[in-house]
């Protein structure tokens, strides 16, 4: 979605949420011995997030399952939202909303499967990979050109803030040009 309804949307944003599963990683899950698990992030995501705190945005996530790793993940982007476990992902972005004192048009969120559908039904810029199901990229205002676990975030991200006209500058900063 491009245009000036996306542009409008982009800078009433305030907090850009993800899904984890499907979205910041490619779905996968790895049962390694002795029952521990792990993923892959792209490295891309991680940076866009770090752009998105330049701008000033507020990051964070609500995932339908927990570990460690996503946790540690999160942490090490410092984001400002982190939910896991969630059973009711809508029942949580309301809890959300009410903590941070957001109206939900201020709210991106990127999810890729039928679990999501009701928040993105809710967010004020509802976003879904490329290899989300038909019935989640229906859903969305944005549907990324890459798949999950692909950077997908990175670019939703990246088309945020070249929307609100803050790519450039945090690009420059990032590089340490500014």
């Amino acid at each position: 979605m491009a245009g000036e309804d996306f542009d409008a949307r982009c800078r009433r944003l305030k907090l850009v949420l993800s899904d984890v599963d499907g979205v910041m990683t490619d779905g996968r899950i790895l049962l390694l011995p002795g029952g521990e698990e792990a993923k892959a992030f792209h490295v891309r995501d991680g940076l866009g997030l770090v752009l998105c705190r330049e701008a000033g945005l507020k990051t964070g996530l609500i995932s339908g399952r927990s570990s460690a790793e996503v946790a540690r993940r999160a942490a090490e982007l410092r984001m400002d939202v982190v939910r896991q476990g969630v059973r009711d992902k809508v029942a949580c972005f309301e809890e959300v909303l009410a903590e941070m004192q957001l109206d939900r048009s201020e709210v991106a969120y990127i999810g890729d499967d039928y679990n999501d559908l009701g928040l993105l039904r809710r967010v004020g810029l509802p976003a879904a990979p490329a290899d989300a199901p038909v019935e989640i990229r229906r859903a969305a205002a944005f549907v990324t050109e890459r798949r999950s676990g692909e950077g997908c975030l990175r670019e939703l991200i990246e088309a945020i803030l070249r929307a609100r006209g803050d790519l450039d500058r945090v690009l420059a900063t990032a590089a340490g040009t500014a």
